[in-house]
C-alpha cells in the first residue's frame, strides 16, 4: 500500500468582477481538496490559493452599508460593531478571509487552511 503524496499545488484566481460569496465557495473547495479525486474530509490537501485584484470584487446588495462584523473587547459592554465598508477600505482581503473562514469546518485544520490564502 503506497502512501498518498501531499504535493503543494498553487491555484491563482482573478477576483475582478466576481461575487464575494461565490468566490469564497470556490476557494473553500480548493483549500479542502474537494477538486481532487482522493478527497477525504480529515486529510489536509496542501493547496495554496493566490487571489489577484481583490479590491475589484463585487459585493451585491446593500451589504457594504448594512452588514456589520461583531467583536468583543473582553470588558463589560465592550461590543464593537464594524461596518463592512470600513473593513473593505482598509483591507479588502480581510472580507474574503472572513467569508472563507465561515465556510470552512470548525476543526483543527481550519487555521492551517486559512494561512494558505494569499492576496496580491
Amino acid at each position: 500500500m503506497e502512501k498518498a503524496q501531499n504535493k503543494k499545488e498553487i491555484y491563482t484566481i482573478d477576483a475582478e468582477g466576481k461575487v464575494l460569496g461565490r468566490l469564497a465557495t470556490q476557494i473553500v473547495s480548493i483549500l479542502r481538496g474537494k477538486n481532487k479525486p482522493d478527497f477525504m474530509p480529515n486529510k489536509d490537501s496542501n493547496n495554496y490559493v493566490v487571489v489577484k485584484n481583490i479590491s475589484k470584487i463585487k459585493i451585491t446588495g446593500q451589504k457594504l452599508d448594512q452588514k456589520t462584523y461583531f467583536r468583543h473587547t473582553g470588558y463589560l459592554g465592550g461590543d464593537k460593531h464594524i461596518l463592512m465598508r470600513d473593513i473593505f477600505e482598509k483591507n479588502p482581503g480581510e472580507i474574503l478571509r472572513k467569508a472563507v473562514s465561515g465556510m470552512l469546518p470548525k476543526n483543527r485544520l481550519r487555521d492551517k487552511q486559512l494561512k494558505r490564502i494569499k492576496f496580491e
